[in-house]
């Protein structure tokens, strides 16, 4: 994978979920689950781009856990907008779903090597 990928799939990801968020039925709670959502998806890409300048080995694990840790809050909102069965289209959130889990082992397995 070069260097690039990376970067590449966080964007398109975020991207994914901003053109789809249409998708979801229109009430309160999608209203508040889609905001958290973009700032979440978004915050993982651009932590990354951070990473990518980090100081340090220190500080590039630190900033490679918050992309994690907005990646797996990305997650769960998605997994609670399937069971509260607020998506319409839902082959295409579960296309954006098996993304963000891909990006959470991706990134949990980088910290780990990293760390050692």
């Amino acid at each position: 994978m070069k260097k690039f990928d990376l970067q590449e799939r966080l964007v398109k990801f975020s991207a994914s979920i901003i053109l789809n968020i249409g998708m979801l039925k229109k009430n309160f709670a999608t209203e508040h689950l889609t905001k958290q959502l973009i700032c979440s998806a978004t915050s993982a890409a651009l932590n990354y781009g951070e990473a990518q300048g980090a100081e340090s080995r220190r500080d590039f694990i630190h900033k490679m856990k918050i992309c994690l840790k907005e990646l797996r809050e990305s997650q769960v909102n998605l997994q609670i907008l399937k069971e509260a069965d607020l998506i319409d289209n839902k082959t295409k959130f579960e296309a954006i779903t098996n993304e963000c889990k891909e990006l959470v082992a991706i990134f949990a397995s980088s910290i780990k090597t990293t760390n050692k």
